[in-house]
């Protein structure tokens, strides 16, 4: 029996501890029963020749016309910093054009405004319509319906064709394009918040107040002449009043202008203030309380207060309550009295804010 036969140990045939140490030292040292190296790495699916092919692409990653493609691509990069210039030129007109009385200064404003954003949007629109079309290939990709719970190997479909459709898109080979669109979404992004500066300052708490102050005079809005209960001559009239000294000022105007209505004995009820009334005449806010149209109809026959804008109803006789329509409070009554002169005045401002009822959230 040959003394390799059997050999199970460390040592190698022939490189036992009493000789053969030298042999021994240059046999590769391998555990028994392992393949060999280049059998493991085979086993492993690392040999190159063993490796599966690569599957074949779903998108072009060029267009077919290289020439045509550059072109396209200086007209799209030119389209888009036209985008961005126009951009700018709209921040500028909106901060730089000051918005006078005359018709003529919000003409120019409206046209420079218009005509830049026009530009910006059109120039960005075209050149991505050149991109897709000159840029990208035309080609269709139809993905059978699936599990919703995609497979691992579909997920790394899906990865890999999302990078082709990324690197056919030239949005990454192309970094001219890819510049010249972010620098044409600058202008557009900043554009808002330069307008959002027409939103503030908060109003606080001005619009819960108007100029009505206790002992201020009621004039008819038409002729600026205040008035004195014998005024009415017979029940049934409303006549639109607004705070003496303030004929002029629209701001003020807006929220202060009211109705002044008088009835016959007996026909005001609750919840009307009649505290607040002067021989059965009763004044109410003229702004609705739905958007701030004015209450400028008014029914003799059934007292009731109407809105044009959205056909709110409001019953005068009692407090103006809501009988119909959008409008969820009732008109605002002015606390109303007389001077030492007979002429009527308010007692205070409106208890409660005029308007919208979103107002009162200001």
């Amino acid at each position: 029996m040959s003394s390799t036969e059997g050999y199970t140990g460390d040592f190698p045939p022939g490189g036992g501890p009493d000789g053969g140490e030298a042999e021994a030292s240059r046999a590769p040292h391998r555990v028994i029963g392992t393949p060999p190296p280049a059998e493991q790495r085979t086993l492993l699916g690392t040999s190159e020749s063993d490796a599966p092919p690569a599957p074949p692409r779903e998108l072009p990653a060029d267009p077919d016309d290289l020439a045509g493609a550059s072109r396209a691509e200086k007209i799209v990069a030119a389209l888009f910093i036209l985008a961005m210039l126009a951009g700018f030129g709209f921040i500028a007109a909106y901060i730089g054009l000051p918005l006078g009385a005359s018709l003529d200064s919000v003409l120019r404003s409206n046209l420079a405004l218009g005509i830049s954003m026009g530009v910006a949007f059109m120039a960005m629109g075209v050149g991505a319509v050149i991109w897709v079309r000159r840029l990208m290939p035309d080609v269709e990709l139809t993905e059978a319906r699936k599990p919703l719970a995609s497979p691992p190997e579909d997920r790394e479909a899906f990865a890999e064709t999302f990078r082709e459709g990324a690197e056919t898109s030239q949005f990454v080979k192309r970094p001219i394009l890819r510049r010249s669109l972010i620098a044409a979404t600058v202008p557009l992004l900043l554009a808002p918040l330069v307008l959002l500066r027409d939103l503030g300052p908060l109003p606080g708490t001005k619009l819960r107040h108007t100029v009505w102050r206790k002992g201020l005079r009621l004039v008819i809005s038409d002729t600026g002449r205040p008035i004195r209960p014998a005024d009415f001559g017979s029940p049934g009239g409303m006549i639109t009043v607004i705070p003496e000294g303030y004929q002029t000022n629209d701001n003020a105007l807006v929220k202060a202008t009211a109705i002044i209505i008088k009835f016959e004995p007996g026909e005001l009820k609750y919840p009307t203030n009649l505290k607040w009334t002067v021989d059965n005449i009763v004044a109410y806010s003229k702004i609705c309380t739905h958007v701030g149209c004015p209450v400028a109809l008014y029914e003799q026959t059934t007292h009731h207060i109407l809105c044009p804008c959205h056909q709110s109803t409001f019953d005068a006789t009692k407090g103006a309550t809501v009988l119909f329509g959008p409008a969820n409070r009732p008109l605002p009554q002015l606390p109303m009295g007389v001077d030492s002169e007979g002429y009527l005045v308010a007692l205070s401002d409106f208890k409660v804010p005029v308007g919208p009822s979103f107002w009162e959230r200001g």
